[in-house]
């Protein structure tokens, strides 16, 4: 049944018509604004910029994303690139550890796009790359490989759950490209994803300790951000990668990135902004209805 659940608010939460719905009736969009507030940086950049800079002050990094993916038309691909482009640039007013994250979809997997926002970013900054399905890894993977190639300052995400990460992981890896890994959130045929659960705990764990690794950097993983809410399994892979960055979603469980923070640890935190946050607040609702 939670199986069941979960893929039907996968389709809801990438439904426009539904989306439209909601926000286009004032009751059930204040309603669930008023849920979704403790989980997006608001709709506005200044409304995000406040929240980033709310967590600096508790000593916490920030990823930058507005919302968005799933673009297809090539005109409204360069107007959020256009809109990219201009957050990129304005990065230079917030705290240094702030980076910008994108999924690809958002700009039509448009590699031209991807390139103008990357040199638009402030010295020391970094353009996260998302993870999308598994049918879509090619073409992510390849623009962020082309792109690390042209001297531009991104990372890519790997999915725990794909099998095919492992491969991916040493690709990414071998060129000197930062990786976030995450379990995955995305209902993936079943040849291509393991089950949710102890499998993708243990292929995530192994994928840690193989990125580590292959950075050649003696095992200390500072390339690798692991970007999990489940302290069972970070744990043990913050002892064997101390320098590994700890990522987490804004507004879940914000006492445990005060901790790892007070622990010497690296956190960053990440902060979605803009109007089409509805989505989001689906897809988390989503992961919830996970089972084994």
């Amino acid at each position: 049944m939670a199986g069941l659940r979960r893929r039907a608010l996968f389709h809801l939460a990438t439904n426009p018509l539904y989306e439209r719905a909601i926000l286009a009736t004032p009751p059930l969009r204040a309603r669930a604004r008023s849920g979704a507030r403790r989980y997006v940086g608001g709709e506005s950049l200044q409304e995000a910029v406040a929240v980033v800079r709310a967590l600096d002050a508790h000593g916490l990094g920030a990823s930058l994303d507005l919302f968005g993916e799933g673009v297809s038309d090539p005109g409204h691909a360069a107007r959020v690139a256009g809109a990219y482009v201009e957050l990129a640039g304005a990065l230079g007013a917030t705290p240094p550890a702030t980076q910008l994250a994108i999924d690809l979809s958002h700009i039509a997997f448009d590699a031209g796009h991807l390139a103008r926002i990357a040199a638009a970013l402030p010295p020391g900054r970094l353009l996260q790359v998302g993870a999308e399905q598994a049918a879509t890894a090619d073409r992510v993977h390849a623009a962020v490989l082309r792109a690390h190639a042209d001297g531009l300052p991104v990372s890519a995400t790997l999915q725990a759950n794909l099998r095919r990460s492992a491969g991916d992981a040493d690709r990414l890896a071998g060129a000197g490209i930062p990786v976030r890994l995450v379990k995955g959130a995305y209902v993936e045929p079943g040849g291509a994803a393991l089950p949710y659960g102890a499998p993708t705990d243990r292929a995530y764990a192994d994928l840690a300790r193989r990125l580590a690794a292959a950075y050649g950097d003696g095992g200390r993983g500072a390339k690798v951000a692991l970007a999990t809410h489940d302290d069972a399994l970070r744990a043990p892979l913050l002892d064997a990668l101390p320098e590994a960055v700890c990522e987490l979603l804004l507004g879940v469980h914000p006492e445990r990135a005060r901790a790892l923070r007070a622990a010497g640890r690296t956190v960053r935190i990440y902060v979605p902004f803009g109007p089409s946050w509805l989505r989001y607040v689906l897809r988390r609702r989503a992961e919830a209805q996970r089972t084994g």
